[in-house]
């Protein structure tokens, strides 16, 4: 009985913080974005959808998970706020392995506003079916999943696909499958991975002149290595758990947006 109790508070807050997300989406502020301005008054269509001008892929560079294994649900609309709120996220995957599409819909209806309101591409991980019905900007697919094909019919026009890759070989097949980024890694150890090998920062160089489209290299990759990264020849990075699980959110990812960044100046 108290765990049926827990799950309906638990939807409710999620139903309210979706609404008050909508509510305010037009005047609230979540601070500096990466080109130094101030992010206000956000234009959001009526099928929920940013209607500014979203950065391109090759524009972004700080890809942030926001990761159900990590965090729980009715919880998912609060993290992403403190992820968004210091302006270095440039796109946030919803990824919720073991959750059902239901589950799905209902984190998505209070994370997705958020994301917009923000001017930040908002990415389903796996579920590229659901795309068009929480009004997310596309998909990542996994070598395991759908092809990119598939996935890009699923989603409907205009969605953006991206699909991991744990080689050379799979990143070039990535690309001429049609994916419009690739993740590549991962680069060492992770409990999100815990089955995969680590392959290393010694082909991020190699990676970049093979393919054209934006690689985002992940995989372990936190703020204590992520210089290493960079000067591996890494452009983009995906962190999961070093975001999460960081004391004060907003300023880990401010700090690896301008560690990010750096490498231009």
């Amino acid at each position: 009985m108290y765990v049926a109790y827990a799950e309906l508070v638990a939807k409710f807050a999620l139903h309210f913080m979706a609404a008050t997300a909508r509510r305010e989406c037009h005047t609230w502020s979540l601070g500096p974005r990466h080109d130094g301005a101030i992010f206000q008054s956000a234009r959001v269509s009526a099928a929920g959808r940013y209607s500014g001008a979203m950065p391109s892929l090759s524009d972004c560079c700080l890809y942030g998970i926001l990761d159900l294994g990590y965090v729980p649900a009715d919880r998912a609309a609060d993290i992403t706020a403190q992820m968004l709120r210091g302006g270095g996220i440039d796109i946030l995957q919803l990824r919720a392995k073991d959750a059902s599409d239901a589950e799905v819909l209902e984190v998505s209806r209070a994370v997705q506003p958020l994301c917009h309101c923000a001017g930040v591409t908002f990415i389903l991980n796996d579920r590229p079916h659901l795309v068009r019905e929480t009004a997310a900007d596309g998909a990542h697919v996994g070598q395991d999943d759908v092809s990119v094909a598939k996935a890009r019919t699923l989603a409907g026009p205009g969605a953006i696909l991206g699909k991991s890759t744990h080689s050379l070989d799979q990143a070039r097949a990535a690309a001429a499958e049609g994916a419009d980024y690739i993740g590549f890694g991962p680069l060492f150890s992770t409990p999100t991975k815990p089955d995969y090998t680590p392959i290393g920062t010694a082909d991020i160089r190699r990676v970049h002149e093979l393919v054209m489209v934006p690689i985002f290299c992940i995989g372990g990759i936190k703020l204590e290595n992520l210089a290493s990264v960079v000067a591996a020849g890494a452009q983009r990075v995906v962190i999961v758990s070093g975001i999460l699980q960081a004391p004060d959110i907003a300023s880990y990812t401010c700090a690896a947006k301008a560690l990010l960044t750096s490498r231009d100046r």
